[in-house]
């Protein structure tokens, strides 16, 4: 891994670090709330595993997961689209990534989710283009994001949802979201108890 991109990594840990542990005084709406290391590691290696060229991320914070994916479908010449309406985080991700050297590899789309979600399904040329999706927004809507996503994931695509088991106050929009999954007979999924709990889906035909 580069040098530049192994020292942001280590920055935004370290930040998230204190941030967890209540050590900085941050608004809650710029609260960094990142995946842990190793669900990123996770996240590059099924993308290295399956050669990922287009990535969709719904969340992006301060761009921690998409460097960890940008990092591994780089090599691969694949781009990342990613969804954030936070204005300050967005300003805070664009700078992380151009530190990282990573700018050409991710594309930031602003705004609400369900908006843009919905305008990429109404172009038409999205239908099964993403080969990998992260999803890591809002919880009471991962349903109404999935459904807008799912038309968009290519065959054999993989869609991997964060926060399935913590933090626990979450929990039952997340079982709920895992049980709805189970009822469609396109796909399979499974819940991995890596990092805060990692739902990961695969689009069958």
């Amino acid at each position: 891994m580069k040098e530049s991109i192994l020292k942001v990594l280590d920055e935004l840990e370290a930040q998230s670090a204190l941030e967890k542990g209540r050590k900085v005084d941050v608004p809650p709406e710029d609260r960094m709330l990142a995946i842990t290391k190793d669900t990123g590691e996770m996240l590059n290696m099924i993308l290295r595993l399956k050669s990922g060229k287009n990535m969709l991320e719904i969340g992006t914070s301060t761009g921690y997961s998409a460097i960890w994916c940008a990092e591994a479908i780089a090599e691969n010449s694949g781009q990342i689209t990613t969804i954030e309406h936070n204005p300050n985080k967005i300003k805070r991700a664009r700078e992380n990534f151009e530190k990282a050297g990573l700018s050409d590899v991710i594309a930031i789309k602003e705004g609400m989710a369900a908006d843009i979600l919905t305008e990429l399904n109404s172009q038409g040329k999205y239908l099964e283009f993403f080969d990998f999706v992260f999803i890591d927004a809002d919880k009471e809507n991962v349903i109404k994001y999935f459904d807008l996503i799912f038309p968009m994931v290519a065959a054999k695509g993989v869609i991997i949802t964060d926060n399935m088991l913590y933090p626990e106050k979450y929990r039952p929009e997340m079982k709920a979201f895992s049980e709805y999954l189970r009822k469609n007979p396109r796909l399979r999924t499974i819940t991995l108890p890596v990092g805060n709990g990692e739902e990961v889906t695969i689009k069958i035909k």
